[in-house]
């Protein structure tokens, strides 16, 4: 089992900052990759941003490129986004999540993401 838990979410306003942050335990196998992805209301879940291979790879969605930014500690156990220039459109659930090894193209694919953390809520309104 990998345990992924979640923090840091909370209200901004549009042009402000937030960083998340989540947490990784268990050892039920290694993890490669570790992905934030998001939800909306009447929304699919959707890839935000993802870091691989040790921190050596980061991938992200266009919609958040040049605005976020994944990374993580030096024991790769916890993964930080750091969220700036805030929009009211990045309003979602925001969720954590840890994939074995795979593909780069499928970094941002949910499909792929075997552990899920419970989610922390992002709203960003004035």
């Amino acid at each position: 089992q990998v345990q992924l838990v979640e923090s840091g979410g909370g209200s901004g306003q549009p042009g402000g900052s937030l960083r998340l942050s989540c947490a990784a335990s268990g050892n039920s196998y290694t993890i490669y990759c570790m992905g934030w992805f998001r939800q909306a209301p009447g929304k699919e879940r959707e890839g935000v941003a993802a870091i691989c291979a040790g921190g050596g790879s980061t991938y992200y969605a266009d919609s958040v490129k040049g605005r976020f930014t994944i990374s993580q500690d030096n024991a790769g156990n916890t993964v930080y986004l750091q969220m700036n220039s805030l929009k009211p459109e990045d309003t979602a659930m925001y969720y954590c999540a840890a994939a074995g090894i795979l593909s780069p193209d499928w970094a941002l694919r949910k499909n792929f993401y075997r552990s899920w953390g419970q989610g922390t809520q992002v709203t960003v309104s004035s």
